[in-house]
């Protein structure tokens, strides 16, 4: 294996575990424990994660896309770049599925302590449990593809 392929494996791999657990922490540990402490709460601290977590996320999973496609390039493995389609999904399945939600929770007239705020917040952990599967999905991939 030479350099360029084993440093591009190497990346997706890290990329793609960074993004993977840290949605995975996101939708066991962080979003449940927020919602314990209420809907008022949970909707008040949804901007300020939010914000934090789009930019790093968005960078893992497009770091993890292009360099998954080196490593098919340079492997002729085509799991590696099935992979990098199921991590790199996760960015249009956002803005197009989860966006909708994140806009009205982010919202300047939201009503903090409305069931439909709680409502959006329930869906909102729902999809954004479908980014979790589809980066474990492919960090599985990059993982048996090494």
């Amino acid at each position: 294996m030479h350099a360029v392929q084993w440093a591009s494996q190497f990346i997706t791999i890290v990329a793609c575990s960074l993004f993977a657990g840290a949605a995975i922490y996101v939708s066991f540990v962080e979003h449940p424990a927020r919602m314990e402490c209420g809907t008022e709460l949970a909707a008040t601290v949804f901007r300020p994660s939010y914000r934090r977590a789009a930019v790093m996320q968005a960078s893992l999973s497009a770091l993890g896309f292009v360099f998954s496609v080196i490593a098919w390039l340079t492997s002729t493995n085509i799991w590696w770049v099935v992979g990098g389609a199921l991590l790199v999904l996760v960015i249009p399945f956002t803005l197009l599925v989860i966006m909708p939600t994140n806009r009205q929770l982010l919202s300047s007239g939201l009503d903090k302590k409305s069931s439909h705020t709680h409502d959006l917040l329930v869906r909102w952990g729902r999809l954004h449990a479908v980014r979790s599967v589809l980066s474990f999905a492919a960090l599985v991939i990059f993982l048996a593809s090494a």
